[in-house]
């Protein structure tokens, strides 16, 4: 290895203290500037390498109410290779402003008939993102370097409703200034933390929502006083920091939506959670029609409106229907189960489904959540995932290709596990 221009001695410790860096990042979890492409992020993740490393440690020994986990890819299923990656605080550069992100699972779990979508949410900030903006904002300088600290913090949700059992997560994303996340970590009254909270960036599963602390309704979103995220002067739109990229086996990386007001999306090579959301406001309106006019005759869940997500390297418009199909769990197999739902339950709703959905390409595939209703209330139902790509979709409504031709193509996700379906199971 040559050094040149430098002096041995001094190569020595230049080389000595980037392997202590990168042995130190990997100990704790912590991003590494190496995997940093953008100069202006890397130079910010380098000058705070040691705080980050320090506010890595106080989260990880910090006692929540429930056990909380930083976690750099929320979506990944335990055993995948993302699961495992808890390196879930970095800088990055999204719109032209410089956010200190950090994503985690906080491990409480609500039951969706006892709390509000706004009283879960209060419970989650309160208890987490609460503690944890205290910790950093006394470890970490408020300096001009940097624009505003986002939270993306998921937990676990059931539902039991109507004869239905249905386990899913919920996703709260705050986005402070950096200003208003020091002066939140001094006040003390709900009635400050309120006023602030106002005039933040706040969504639940990417819908903006008007947080309400300790309240079972939350506040009117447009009635709130909340400026569009603006670029920082001389700053320009990047793409994300991070050049690590999770494919479909390992989860989803939100590295980059912090903040989904005015989002706009860039080229790179994976969507985002921010990808998602701009669709989602984009076609708000007719997926709120569908749910409105159709919702009855297909089944929809009122507690899963249709929404777009992202899944691995690929963006999805996910439904969630209520099966009509009653089975004996103990006298028929995940297989013949997963066949007769798709063949008896769901074909016949997806040519009306197709007609409704938007002609936009800028998603891949619909996701069809089928919630399997037991026969006896003694037995929880299950969930069985239709993840059909939206070319192949077109081609079955248009009689190109049969339903095994689309199952094929499909993935098929039983209580999240991927299974191989052959629909002559149904006879």
């Amino acid at each position: 290895m040559r050094f040149e221009g430098i002096a041995s001695s001094t190569a020595l410790k230049i080389l000595s203290g980037a392997m202590m860096l990168s042995a130190i990042t990997q100990a704790f979890g912590q991003v590494s500037p190496d995997e940093i492409t953008n100069p202006r992020v890397k130079a910010t993740e380098v000058k705070y390498i040691s705080q980050l490393t320090s506010l890595h440690q106080s989260i990880e020994t910090t006692r929540f109410p429930y056990p909380f986990k930083l976690a750099r890819y929320l979506n990944a299923k335990p055993g995948q290779k993302g699961a495992l990656d808890s390196a879930g605080i970095e800088f990055v550069d999204f719109q032209g402003q410089m956010v200190l992100k950090l994503s985690g699972i906080y491990s409480a779990r609500f039951d969706a008939s006892q709390l509000s979508r706004n009283q879960r949410a209060s419970q989650v900030f309160q208890e987490a993102v609460s503690t944890i903006v205290r910790l950093i904002t006394r470890q970490i300088p408020q300096a001009s370097d940097y624009d505003s600290i986002g939270f993306e913090i998921i937990y676990e949700l059931h539902d039991s409703s109507k004869g239905y059992e249905r386990e899913g997560k919920e996703a709260l994303t705050v986005v402070f200034s950096r200003e208003d996340a020091f002066a939140y970590a001094e006040r003390v009254t709900i009635a400050e933390r309120q006023s602030i909270l106002n005039h933040s960036d706040i969504f639940v599963n990417g819908e903006a929502f008007g947080l309400a602390l300790g309240q079972r309704d939350p506040l009117i979103v447009e009635a709130l006083d909340r400026p569009a995220l603006r670029p920082a002067e001389g700053a320009t739109v990047s793409a994300p920091s991070s050049t690590s990229q999770v494919d479909s086996s390992s989860g989803v990386s939100l590295s980059s939506a912090v903040s989904f007001t005015n989002a706009v999306s860039v080229t790179q090579s994976a969507p985002t959670f921010a990808d998602a959301m701009r669709l989602q406001r984009a076609f708000q309106s007719q997926l709120d029609a569908i749910a409105a006019e159709d919702g009855a005759k297909l089944h929809l869940a009122e507690i899963a409106p249709p929404a777009f997500e992202v899944a691995g390297d690929q963006t999805l418009l996910h439904f969630t229907l209520k099966s009509t199909l009653g089975f004996d769990r103990s006298a028929t197999s995940i297989y013949k189960r997963a066949a007769m739902s798709f063949d008896l339950f769901l074909a016949p709703e997806l040519r009306s489904i197709t007609r409704r959905i938007p002609v936009d390409q800028g998603f891949d595939a619909l996701d069809f959540s089928v919630l399997g209703r037991s026969a006896t209330e003694q037995v929880s139902g299950e969930t069985i995932d239709y993840i059909c790509p939206l070319d192949s979709l077109r081609s079955f409504v248009a009689n190109k290709i049969t339903t095994q031709d689309l199952i094929n193509r499909s993935v098929v996700l039983v209580n999240g596990v991927r299974i191989t379906l052959n629909l002559q199971l149904v006879e």
